[in-house]
């Protein structure tokens, strides 16, 4: 599993002309399923994604969590992200899980994390979507869990 963590002032996703998800100050990210994934996968990246350092304290510097100040989240499924790019000219998306799966363990992370009472914006799994963000910082990491 990966995910591409932004922290934002402001995030939405729209399909079409309707808006389908959006946050305030939080936390804008780009998830892929790998095959691999497992419900502990998904256990691990809720965690992760609920406890990983992104805001400042009052010494400025970037130590709570979407969790510390009930910040949201807007979770985008990404299939892109688990692209192989080593022939460059055409991306191979073989190291990504197919839709049923990834559907599976998208909604499995939806539901872990408003179990731990994160609040949890989305986009349309599978959409064609339009993601705008006012990115805070910049601040953006990588996470990657590997089973």
């Amino acid at each position: 599993m990966k995910a591409v963590v932004q922290r934002v002032d402001q995030a939405a996703v729209s399909v079409g002309d309707r808006t389908v998800g959006e946050i305030g100050h939080g936390a804008l990210v780009y998830l892929s399923i790998a095959p691999t994934d497992t419900p502990e996968t998904v256990s691990r990246m809720a965690s992760k994604l609920a406890e990983l350092a992104l805001f400042p304290d009052e010494h400025d510097r970037i130590s709570r969590s979407v969790a510390n100040e009930g910040h949201g989240l807007l979770l985008v499924s990404q299939f892109t992200l688990h692209a192989d790019l080593a022939k460059v000219r055409r991306p191979s998306f073989l190291g990504a899980a197919r839709p049923e799966i990834a559907r599976e363990r998208y909604e499995q992370l939806i539901r872990v994390l408003r179990e731990r009472a994160i609040q949890v914006e989305t986009g349309e799994f599978g959409a064609h979507m339009a993601v705008e963000s006012v990115n805070d910082g910049p601040v953006t990491f990588l996470l990657e869990i590997d089973e």
